[in-house]
C-alpha cells in the first residue's frame, strides 16, 4: 500500500514518491485544491517567483503549492533528467515542501511536439486553499510507462514497441498506475476526476482509453520528459480552474 502523508503547513496530504516529485496530492479537510494556468508558459525560474507572489496575494504561504505541470523543449537523457530535477527540488527545499528526503508536490513535466518551449517552463501549477470542501479535490501526478525505481530502460512497459499492441500495452500500464494513485488517495474513482490529460506524439487506442478514464480525457500533442517513454497520464478532481497572464504588469 502507498503511503499517504499528512502535510498540514500546505492544507494537503500526498502520496510519497520519488526524489522529484509526489504520486499525488489530495486537499485535507477545510480545505480544496484549485489550477491556475498561465496563458504562455513562463520559465521555470520566473514561474517559481510568479507562483510565490500569486500565493502571497491570496494569502497563502509557499507550502501551499501542491502540483506543477512544466513544459520542457524536448525529452531529457535519464541522466539530464536527473540534473534538471536537482535544481528543480533545490527550490522546493527553499520553500520548505521538500523536507526529509520526502517531496510532497506532485508534478508533469512533458515536452510539446508543437511550439515547445526554448527552456523548461511552467505550464499550470495546483494549491491550496481554505474551504468548506470535505477534502476531496486532488491531483495524481504524471506517469509514463515506467516504474519508478525500476530498471531503466530494461522495466519500460512495451519497451521500443510503438505498434498498435505496444501502445495498448503502454495505455494499459498506466491507466493502472492513475487508479492505483487515485485508490492510495482515499478510494477515489475515475468518476472523481475533472480532468484526464494524455501526453504522447503516437497513435494510441483512444477507445481504450476513453472507456476506462471518461469523457474528461484530453490529449496533449506532446512527449514524455524522459527518452524512451512514449506515453503519460495525469488526473485531476479540482472545482476551480483560473487563467494567469504570463507576465507580471
Amino acid at each position: 500500500m502507498d503511503e499517504l502523508i499528512r502535510f498540514a503547513e500546505g492544507g494537503f496530504a500526498f502520496l510519497k514518491g520519488a526524489f522529484p516529485y509526489s504520486q499525488g496530492v489530495k486537499a485535507l479537510p477545510g480545505f480544496a485544491i484549485d489550477r491556475a494556468r498561465f496563458t504562455q508558459s513562463v520559465p521555470v525560474a520566473d514561474g517559481f517567483r510568479r507562483i510565490a507572489e500569486y500565493l502571497a496575494a491570496l494569502g497563502r504561504p509557499k507550502t501551499a503549492l501542491c502540483a506543477c505541470e512544466l513544459r520542457s523543449p524536448r525529452p531529457f537523457s535519464f541522466e539530464g533528467f536527473a540534473e534538471f530535477n536537482r535544481g528543480y527540488v533545490a527550490v522546493l527545499e527553499e520553500w520548505n515542501l521538500f523536507r526529509d528526503e520526502a517531496n510532497p508536490v506532485a508534478r508533469s513535466n512533458v515536452a510539446p511536439e508543437v511550439d515547445a518551449p526554448a527552456e523548461p517552463c511552467f505550464y499550470a501549477f495546483s494549491y491550496t486553499v481554505p474551504s468548506d470542501d470535505a477534502g476531496q479535490s486532488f491531483v495524481v501526478a504524471g506517469s509514463g510507462e515506467w516504474p519508478e525505481g525500476g530498471r531503466f530502460p530494461e522495466d519500460i512497459a512495451a519497451r521500443d514497441d510503438r505498434s498498435e499492441s505496444g501502445m495498448r500495452s503502454k495505455a494499459r500500464w498506466v491507466l493502472d498506475t492513475m487508479e492505483r494513485r487515485m485508490r492510495g488517495l482515499g478510494g477515489l474513482t475515475w468518476k472523481d476526476a475533472t480532468a484526464v490529460q494524455v501526453y504522447t506524439a503516437l497513435q494510441f487506442p483512444i477507445a481504450d482509453v476513453a472507456r476506462r478514464a471518461g469523457a474528461s480525457l484530453v490529449w496533449h500533442y506532446s512527449r514524455p520528459p524522459i527518452e524512451g517513454l512514449d506515453f503519460e497520464m495525469d488526473v485531476r478532481g479540482v472545482g476551480v480552474e483560473r487563467l494567469l497572464p504570463a507576465w507580471s504588469q
